[in-house]
């Protein structure tokens, strides 16, 4: 059961408070926080998530959950463990593909080929990290990219793109660990050779 300090007793939060604050703030049951992650994250969330799927209702659903599962989890966030946006994110992508497998997905609910991901609309504030991606889809990783098995271009996005772990990545990808390697040391040789 979470703890509530009186309004006098919490610490303040605001625009400047780190998502590591934010976290702790929604562990003790501050809506407010939550607001300001939200705020904060659901803009490049949803343009990560629509270059994965074409259906902007399942990316909508991933977020909302995503948020609830925050709002729920907070208390599991552990700093130590890597960035709050990192541990964000893999909720994101683990609730995306759950939306996807959900019966009555639908054709318009299936993962994008890379060289069909939509572009982001301008009026999204572009992070470093989509900068990079844009330049990884578009250049010639992203042809390379396009030209791998689409499980092993699965297993490079899972574990680089998307920074997942291997054991992350075989519970998104539903096969065992030893296969997430594998296809990841068989694409990296590939994408050598196409980039010789």
């Amino acid at each position: 059961m979470r703890s509530f300090l009186s309004r006098r007793d919490r610490p303040p939060i605001g625009p400047l408070s780190d998502d590591t604050e934010l976290l702790a703030a929604v562990a003790a049951g501050r809506a407010e926080a939550l607001r300001m992650l939200h705020q904060r994250h659901a803009p490049w969330l949803r343009a990560r998530l629509a270059r994965r799927c074409a259906d902007p209702d399942l990316v909508d659903d991933a977020i909302q959950d995503t948020f609830v599962a925050v709002w729920h989890d907070a208390r599991r966030y552990r700093a130590s463990e890597g960035q709050a946006a990192a541990w964000i994110w893999t909720i994101a992508v683990r609730r995306l593909v759950s939306a996807l497998r959900r019966p009555g997905a639908g054709r318009s609910g299936v993962l994008l080929a890379e060289e069909n991901w939509p572009h982001v609309p301008s009026a999204v504030t572009q992070s470093a990290e989509d900068a990079v991606l844009v330049g990884v889809e578009h250049g010639d990783l992203g042809g390379a990219l396009a030209r791998l098995s689409p499980d092993l271009r699965a297993a490079i996005q899972a574990t680089v793109l998307d920074g997942l772990t291997v054991r992350e990545a075989a519970c998104l990808l539903g096969v065992p660990e030893g296969t997430v390697k594998t296809r990841v040391m068989r694409a990296k040789a590939r994408l050598r050779g196409y980039l010789a």
